[in-house]
């Protein structure tokens, strides 16, 4: 028995090894193979594939780029030719008094479409060959989105004829903020749009792309909608302390349908901060009247430099109240806005005074070394980061100009904090006009003061 075991025993051992071998083989032609693949590109994108395997003119058998180019250029010539003899013909039929129903058929039908069409066969793309490897030079993140629109913004705009302009470069390069790549559904949802028709209602979806940091955010080329009711602001010398009209705000994207019901007695109003700035008759007790040390009056601040104050900007949460007490006084503020649950931004702009929808993450649109004045209310408080702060701060002294003021109204913290927040206020080695700090709660203080910019002749 044990005989006539043996030579199966045998023969089942040696197809064992056989087998093993063979899976051996197969193990590493599979590595061989896929590390050809891979070395060879096929684990890349399609683009880079083409790229991989091919120049640009195998991939575009009988395809040559600069012929392409060339030819756009003729085609364009010939609209822009047509699109002339057609406006001296609506012009001509204008002085002649010729029928209107033409006239309007050539510039409706006719005109504009060629326009458009003369102006989208302008922005086509042609990749750009350079050097003998004919190779196609891209621009960074343009192949990243997939909305052509958002590509045509984010492409480097060439100067015309080759001159450089007027900032000293060859090209204009339209800016996203980095932190799109993060929201590219939201972001190429708010690029979707018909050119020359009417944008979505989606400020709320812009605001939020500006909060999460894509910012700034790309132009649009749709009209922008307006209330369907507009009726003409009130005067200036009434809309600065009477509520506005709500039929000029869009309150689609809001929890309330009019301005009444922004009331701090609404609880359902949608915002919480700011609760009473939609009620005039509290907004006029601001900065003319003090319920404590921390409120400063405006007239108190104006007198530290009589004559000096001319421009300003305010930063915070508000409706404009600030600037509207400050215009009394001959001087222009601007108000930094942003609509958290309501129509700031609409209310500013409707009471005669200038908003600037900024947000935190925004360097300030404003030039070095301009404000007589930055106040802030409001807006600060223990919730920021120490260097978040740190930066807006420098911000805020970068804009002002030597001798002017920082306005810190009503800032508040929680008592452990003070010390760390009282650094960070006079790092900049400001001079102290007023400081004063008042208890908030148990746990809490208010902090408010007035600090000049030192002259820093260096």
């Amino acid at each position: 028995m044990g005989r006539s075991c043996l030579p199966k025993c045998r023969l089942a051992r040696i197809m064992g090894w056989i087998q093993m071998i063979l899976g051996g083989l197969v193990i590493l032609v599979s590595i061989l193979s896929l590390t050809r693949f891979y070395s060879a590109g096929f684990f890349l994108h399609n683009e880079d594939i083409c790229q991989h395997f091919y120049n640009v003119r195998d991939v575009s058998d009988g395809f040559d780029v600069k012929s392409l180019s060339e030819r756009i250029g003729e085609v364009i010539e010939m609209l822009e030719t047509l699109q002339g003899k057609l406006e001296s013909k609506v012009q001509q039929m204008q002085k002649n008094k010729g029928s209107l129903l033409d006239k309007e058929f050539l510039e409706d039908q006719i005109v504009r479409p060629l326009h458009s069409a003369n102006v989208a066969l302008r922005q086509i793309r042609v990749p750009r060959v350079e050097g003998m490897n004919s190779t196609v030079k891209e621009d960074p993140l343009i192949n990243f989105f997939i909305t052509e629109e958002i590509r045509k913004y984010i492409t480097p705009k060439e100067n015309r004829v080759g001159k450089i302009n007027l900032y000293g470069t060859d090209k204009v390069y339209n800016t996203i903020g980095h932190a799109c790549v993060l929201y590219k559904k939201e972001l190429e949802k708010y690029m979707d749009y018909d050119i020359g028709s009417y944008c979505d209602d989606d400020w709320n979806l812009a605001q939020k792309l500006m909060l999460n940091g894509c910012d700034p955010l790309p132009r649009r080329r749709c009209l922008t909608r307006a209330s369907k009711e507009y009726q003409r602001p009130y005067p200036i010398n009434e809309s600065l302390w009477r509520l506005p009209d709500g039929r000029n705000v869009r309150w689609g994207n809001y929890q309330c349908r009019k301005f009444e019901c922004l009331s701090s007695k609404n609880p359902k109003r949608g915002f919480s901060k700011c609760t009473g700035c939609f009620e005039m008759e509290k907004e006029k007790l601001k900065w003319v009247s003090n319920s404590s040390a921390v409120d400063f009056l405006i007239s108190e601040v104006l007198a530290i430099k009589p004559g000096e104050f001319r421009i300003g900007l305010d930063y915070g949460i508000g409706s404009g109240t600030f600037a509207a007490r400050m215009r009394e006084q001959n001087v222009t503020i601007v108000s930094a806005a942003l609509n958290l649950g309501a129509p700031f931004n609409e209310m500013i702009a409707l009471r005669g005074l200038v908003p600037l929808y900024v947000t935190l993450n925004q360097r300030l649109p404003l030039f070095d070394n301009t404000m007589d004045l930055v106040h802030t209310h409001g807006f600060m408080d223990s919730w920021i980061d120490l260097l978040l702060l740190d930066f807006i701060l420098y911000d805020w002294d970068r804009i002002l100009r030597p001798g002017g003021l920082l306005w810190i109204d009503r800032f508040f913290c929680n008592r452990k904090d003070l010390d760390d927040y009282m650094y960070m206020f006079l790092q900049l080695r400001y001079k102290k006009h007023k400081w004063v700090i008042s208890s908030k709660s148990k746990d809490e203080i208010y902090l408010s003061a007035l600090l000049e910019k030192p002259p820093r002749a260096i």
